[in-house]
């Protein structure tokens, strides 16, 4: 089975040169690609409220985001990222409390597991790349997406995708100085897409998840909601 990988990433709300400050940093825009997420969980939001993310991405399947053992503490997020279908459904059932013989497609423990849709819309995304000034040339690159979802809201994103919890602190630093670059201030946090979409369309269950996080515990960039969400 393939080794789940470690997202370490910082969202930031990008603003009009950003694009132009990639490309003076030698940042390559990879590629603009338009696709759709939708977000499952059950009524009562059983999955994210334990800090579980599933998402089905058009044209590219299945993927379950939790939180890993935070090694370094700041304003950024480490998540494990499953994108093999026998681990997402054997997570699912162990998060659930659920056990499901046998079933290796997501699709088919949707129903068993009383998962359904919370949450859909499309992104528009431009995905660049970039490797910091003096990095190691077989170093693998920093990838930068500037996402705009189709209810109107704009996020970035740095990340790098690590394979050991002894790698973060060093990814973490180059994500720090890239940000910094591109005018990120130090403690500046974004709230993920499908926050804020909870959070336009199903306001009490996003009110719900507030209530199950502390501030230090809030989920993929949450704040409260007389904070910079607005």
């Amino acid at each position: 089975m393939a080794q789940a990988l470690i997202e370490v990433e910082r969202k930031f709300i990008p603003g009009p040169d950003t694009e132009k400050r990639l490309q003076e940093l030698g940042g390559t825009l990879e590629h603009r690609v338009t696709f759709r997420d939708s977000y499952y969980d059950t009524p009562e939001l059983s999955l994210m409220r334990a800090d579980h993310w599933l998402r089905q991405r058009e044209g590219s399947g299945w993927e379950l985001k939790y939180p890993g053992v935070a090694v370094v503490a700041g304003p950024h997020t480490e998540y494990v990222e499953l994108t093999v279908e026998p681990a997402i459904v054997a997570q699912l059932c162990e998060v659930l409390g659920a056990d499901i013989l046998g079933a290796g497609s997501v699709a088919v423990v949707l129903g068993p597991l009383g998962l359904q849709e919370v949450a859909s819309f499309v992104t528009k995304r431009s995905a660049w790349k970039l490797v910091l000034s003096g990095a190691d040339e077989e170093e693998p690159p920093l990838r930068v997406d500037l996402d705009t979802a189709d209810f109107g809201y704009a996020v970035g994103e740095v990340e790098a995708l690590v394979h050991e919890k002894a790698e973060v602190p060093a990814a973490l630093d180059k994500i720090n100085s890239l940000s910094s670059m591109l005018g990120v201030p130090a403690q500046e946090t974004a709230p993920a897409k499908v926050i804020m979409h909870l959070q336009r369309f199903r306001p009490q269950d996003y009110q719900h998840l507030l209530e199950v996080y502390s501030p230090r515990e809030r989920p993929q960039g949450t704040k409260a909601p007389d904070s910079s969400l607005g």
